[in-house]
């Protein structure tokens, strides 16, 4: 059996996570797959319900799983809390020692008109963003006076070259090309990161390294996105930059991400918040939540079954059904439900074609 911790958190995260779970149920139960799904409190409802928002319960679970699938945290009702619902993030990502949080966003061909970006110019547009996730200002001392503060951002060699390695072997599997996001200009951790990046770059010597002020990312990501294939970089440009580039595709409520450490559980995620606006008003788009899951099925090496939900989340996609951040009218519920028809086609086909397979083998032999 196969271990899921599900974290629905806050706003929008149940709706979402729901439709994603239910995809995974389906998936599970066609191909034998052993999925198992616990839900803990995470978030702002665990500091409502324990007084924190990452539990000492939800914590073991989460070690003890072989997955972790979050959906959101925050709210406006949380702001003045104590300990505010993304303390519960970051210490997570540290406790399970997830250094790596990998952000992909593809333009499919066909949706090309969902993105804010002249076609000619977002067509075809396919990029990994590697964030380094637990080093950097997030994780820096903190000061706070009347009349000043301040964060400090500081990284170490090792943490550096731990992340730069994500990249290239990323890199190794999709264009072989790596592009190293900094500010060595002015930052002394942006030197530091360009040359140990450097180092590491001379052991994949079939992948191209270029390095980039991340202010010219900023502008090459509106005007020329299908330069890049994947974008290495640190805790807060990653941040930034990965929302940038979720917009290219259309909506942030695309996209998923996931965060991995050397062992242990991963955490997936989409990459959008926990939008309280909307949040049991049945409007939220569940896509992203559904990449993460089949960003988990891969990372557990669950055979095809991320490539057949991919296909039919894509499916989807191209019939037209979008929810309403796409110019749509899908609700959350309905577009999770046609990707669930989408994917029993897909699953029948699959197992035709593997049946039709098998018996052709046989007359070979």
């Amino acid at each position: 059996m196969i271990s899921i911790v599900v974290l629905p958190g806050d706003g929008i995260g149940p709706e979402v996570t729901g439709e994603a779970i239910s995809c995974l149920e389906l998936l599970s139960k066609e191909r034998g797959l052993g999925l198992t799904f616990v839900e803990q409190d995470f978030g702002g409802v665990a500091i409502d319900k324990h007084g924190h928002p990452l539990p000492p319960e939800t914590l073991e679970a989460c070690k003890q799983a072989d997955a972790v699938m979050l959906g959101a945290v925050g709210g406006d009702q949380w702001n003045d809390a104590a300990v505010r619902p993304e303390a519960g993030l970051l210490r997570i990502r540290e406790e399970l020692g997830l250094f790596a949080n990998l952000r992909p966003a593809k333009v499919l061909s066909g949706l090309q008109d969902v993105s804010p970006l002249r076609p000619d110019i977002s067509r075809d547009a396919d990029i990994l963003v590697v964030r380094e996730l637990t080093g950097g200002i997030y994780f820096g001392e903190r000061t706070r006076e009347t009349h000043s503060a301040s964060d400090l951002c500081s990284y170490t060699r090792e943490e550096i070259e731990r992340i730069a390695h994500v990249a290239f072997r990323s890199a190794r599997h999709r264009r072989n090309k790596v592009t190293s996001v900094d500010k060595a200009n002015v930052l002394a951790t942006s030197k530091l990161w360009r040359e140990v990046v450097t180092e590491v770059a001379e052991g994949y010597p079939d992948v191209e390294l270029e390095h980039m002020y991340v202010d010219a990312c900023a502008m090459a990501l509106i005007t020329h996105p299908r330069r890049f294939d994947v974008i290495l970089t640190e805790n807060l440009f990653g941040d930034i930059l990965s929302d940038e580039l979720s917009v290219i595709a259309g909506s942030i409520g695309l996209l998923g991400s996931a965060s991995v450490g050397v062992s242990g559980p991963g955490l997936f995620e989409p990459i959008h918040g926990s939008a309280p606006a909307i949040a049991g008003l049945n409007e939220a788009n569940p896509a992203g939540a559904i990449a993460c899951a089949v960003m988990m099925l891969d990372e557990l090496g669950l055979g095809d079954s991320g490539r057949i939900l991919s296909t039919a989340l894509e499916a989807t996609l191209l019939e037209g059904y979008r929810t309403a951040d796409l110019g749509g009218n899908a609700t959350c519920s309905e577009f999770g439900e046609r990707v669930r028809a989408n994917l029993r086609d897909c699953l029948s086909r699959s197992d035709a074609y593997r049946e039709l397979f098998a018996m052709n083998r046989g007359l070979c032999a």
